[in-house]
């Protein structure tokens, strides 16, 4: 997958989808019913009209345009914390501790090597056989052989036995020669407790074909060895088991409450984590082109906890360098630590003990470091190379000043919307409107563009990813057939919406044996993870708020008239009251949603939260309140409207066909769960310091212009500058004019979209996504 936007090609244009509702009744719609939307080739101008962003601040600035995110590392987004620090990868390595030199070393692959390999993914180790070094070998000779007693089979001495019933299910799992293979490995792993994984040969199973097989085989692994042993799926279906690295290893694999992550250092009997600071273990992260959540689940995963064990401030980018903190409880540095062995494209370092854990929502903001390569400027016709860059400066730092004063209109980004056939401010219209089997269809329509990839018979100008092709594929035989077997088969894992509504479609009942689910609409729907569920109806939200924003600048401006609504907790109104302590709620963004006061609060039960107040014709004459005070609500049954004709505008654009013909003012609905509550929102968002930009020109078409956290810390081990593991080696210079790179650094708040403040840096069109050439994923 060429997802490191490494390629010197540009595609000219790239499948988006059209949102043209799904028609269909039933899943087995015949093709040519209807149900699929018309391709369509969308620019960002359409899709931002769509999402209901249409105005700017500053619509006189000159505008220009520029290459988004060509490499990963022209996005760096770092995390800036409750104290307003910005947060840096600064060490990947633990504290030593005077207590803990003498005691058994850390030091083994974690501090010898390099901890991350950077995009180049590690190679699988080559399977050796497994021979005992000299010393441990003689010291195995002199303790006498330890080993694992099969039920009914002759015993050696052995200091721990597997039981009569984990045998047994070894046995109807893997057989017995492949069981007898498994518990030498562990027995050879209990003597060599030191040794290297490769130096164990690992072993394969026959090929299991039936899932629950698999995942009990998985789960009967990781309890009966905790952490001797990782399993892996092979491309035939078979297990691969071999050794962890000797850092995520136990004591002799013991289980009790060592298998649960108690490392800590015992004294007496005693753990010693208020020694060490307080039980919570508070690191950074580093990735590259990864998700959060993918990175916090592999964590998991070597920690036999799953992703829940993991707190953090909130989520990042995924196509960016990026640093957050998180938090994991009752762990040793040393051990998480050991996991960079194990990590590719991520890191983890700076690693400190404190007595409190993580929310969601633990954090100011973000730093944006943004690198914008092949910059174009309006009016830069007939100049030569150092005139261009002389106007380049020009031009970006008017933008730069205005912006750092007057900000810009606090939008909802177009990732809010998704990006499939339905957006996902459509499919909540719908849940809103109780058409939940329009919803349903409208999760699993797809596009005849990338159907037809699929098919190869699309225009090959067009790219479609993999992932994509195979969707369409899956939803079309699943549509016309409704063949949920032959679906699922295709469909990818990631689209778990689609997955587990044509698993709960297609199932049969229990009791009846029959296929009568064909019709849960709403049962379906709750398949769904609840925080997807809750996107759909929140982005509908969201558009409302867009277009209303939109709508309250045009007609307004900066201007404070009678009826604008301020937050009662911010603002001391005419009598003297304030509101109580300020309450917020997180959204599935990791973003903070104020909401209102209210005793049937959809989403938060009783508890009292922050409310907004209409400002009188005085008070928004009187000069005390600024455009920078005034919000707008989300549309809910809990929420003050403005009073005024912005007020009357919600009724207006929620009437309309694009609105859903909704009512504002009635928002409750029977499914608890889409009965919406509200919350207010600032119209206006400033960043949090004056922004800094750097004008570059260059040749070299993959230049790197800035250095990630990690970068720095290879350069202090003598590495080369700009050498990156992996072979990312600069390109020679190209011949021909010079271009020109815009570096921008601006710190926003944490429910600011960064895609948003570029919008109206750069004007119309101009963040250009840079689109590399897809080999799969998306």
């Amino acid at each position: 997958m060429t997802d490191d936007g490494e390629n010197n090609g540009r595609p000219a244009k790239r499948a988006r989808l059209d949102d043209s509702a799904a028609s269909a009744a039933t899943p087995q719609a015949t093709p040519g019913s209807g149900l699929n939307a018309p391709s369509q080739i969308e620019t960002e101008y359409e899709k931002e009209a769509r999402a209901g962003i249409a105005e700017y601040i500053t619509p006189d600035n000159l505008g220009f345009t520029g290459i988004l995110k060509q490499r990963y590392t022209d996005f760096l987004v770092n995390e800036i914390g409750l104290d307003g620090q910005v947060l840096h990868l600064k060490s990947t390595q633990p504290e030593k501790r005077k207590k803990d030199v003498k005691e058994a070393p850390v030091k083994t692959e974690v501090e010898t090597e390099v901890e991350t390999e950077v995009e180049t993914e590690i190679k699988p180790e080559e399977e050796k056989p497994a021979q005992a070094e000299p010393a441990a070998k003689a010291e195995a000779e002199q303790a006498g052989e330890e080993t694992f007693a099969i039920a009914g089979a002759p015993k050696k001495e052995a200091k721990e036995e597997l039981s009569e019933d984990d045998t047994k299910l070894l046995h109807s799992i893997f057989g017995e020669a492949t069981t007898t293979q498994i518990l030498a490995l562990v027995q050879s792993i209990r003597t060599r407790e030191e040794a290297k994984a490769r130096s164990f040969k690992p072993v394969t199973s026959a090929p299991i074909l039936d899932k629950e097989t698999r995942t009990n085989a998985h789960q009967s692994i990781r309890r009966m060895f905790p952490n001797l042993l990782e399993t892996s799926m092979e491309n035939d279906q078979s297990i691969r088991i071999k050794a962890n690295p000797p850092a995520e290893r136990k004591s002799k694999g013991g289980r009790g409450d060592r298998a649960n992550g108690d490392h800590a250092k015992h004294r007496g009997g005693q753990l010693v984590w208020e020694e060490l600071g307080g039980e919570y273990l508070h690191f950074s992260l580093y990735k590259e082109n990864k998700d959060t959540m993918e990175v916090v689940g592999f964590l998991g995963s070597k920690l036999n906890s799953g992703a829940k064990a993991f707190a953090f401030a909130g989520t990042k980018d995924r196509r960016a360098c990026t640093v957050q903190r998180l938090c994991v409880k009752r762990q040793t540095a040393e051990r998480i630590a050991g996991f960079n062995r194990s990590l590719f494209n991520a890191a983890v370092g700076d690693f400190e003990y404190r007595n409190n854990d993580l929310k969601l929502g633990d954090l100011m903001g973000n730093e944006f470091t943004i690198t914008l390569r092949d910059c174009k400027f309006q009016n830069e016709e007939g100049m030569n190379a150092v005139q261009r860059e002389v106007f380049a400066n020009q031009v970006v730092g008017k933008a730069i000043n205005d912006f750092s004063e007057k900000g810009f209109i606090n939008y909802y980004g177009l990732q809010r919307f998704g990006s499939f056939a339905a957006s996902t401010d459509q499919v909540g219209r719908k849940m809103l409107q109780d058409d939940l089997e329009g919803a349903v269809n409208d999760l699993l329509n797809y596009s005849e563009v990338a159907l037809a990839a699929a098919q190869g018979t699309g225009d090959s100008s067009i790219l479609v990813s993999q992932d994509d092709r195979n969707r369409a594929k899956a939803l079309h035989i699943w549509r016309t057939e409704g063949k949920g077997p032959a679906a699922l088969e295709i469909l990818p894992r990631k689209f778990t919406a689609e997955r587990n509504l044509i698993q709960h479609l297609g199932s049969r009942n229990s009791k009846s044996g029959k296929h009568d689910r064909r019709t849960d609409w709403q049962g379906a729907l709750m398949t769904i993870p609840r925080t997807l569920r809750l996107m759909y109806v929140h982005a509908y939200q969201s558009l409302v708020w867009n277009v209303v924003a939109g709508k309250r600048w045009a007609t307004h401006g900066a201007s404070v008239v009678e009826g604008d609504l301020v937050l009662v907790s911010e603002h001391v109104d005419k009598t003297g009251n304030t509101s109580s302590t300020a309450n917020t709620t997180i959204d599935q963004d990791g973003e903070f949603i104020i909401n209102p006061s209210g005793t049937e609060n959809a989403n938060a039960a009783t508890e009292d939260f922050e409310r907004a107040r209409a400002l009188t014709a005085a008070e928004a004459q009187s000069g005390m309140y600024t455009i920078y005070d005034i919000v707008l609500p989300q549309p809910g049954f809990d929420v003050e409207y403005p009073r005024n004709d912005i007020g009357a505008f919600y009724e207006e654009f929620m009437a309309s066909e694009r609105g859903g013909g909704l009512d504002p003012h009635s928002m409750r609905r029977a499914w608890r769960e889409v009965s919406l509550s509200g919350g207010y929102r600032k119209v206006l968002a400033r960043p949090l310091r004056p922004l800094e930009f750097q004008v570059h020109a260059y040749t070299k078409e993959d230049q790197q212009f800035v250095e990630t956290d990690l970068d720095k810390i290879k350069k202090a081990r003598g590495k080369k500058e700009g050498e990156r593991e992996g072979g990312d080696v600069e390109m020679q210079e190209s011949e021909g004019e010079k271009k020109i790179a815009v570096v921008v650094k601006l710190q926003l708040g944490s429910s600011q979209y960064a895609t948003m403040a570029l919008r109206e840096l750069m004007k119309a069109g101009g963040v250009k996504a840079y689109k590399p050439e897809f080999m799969g994923g998306r």
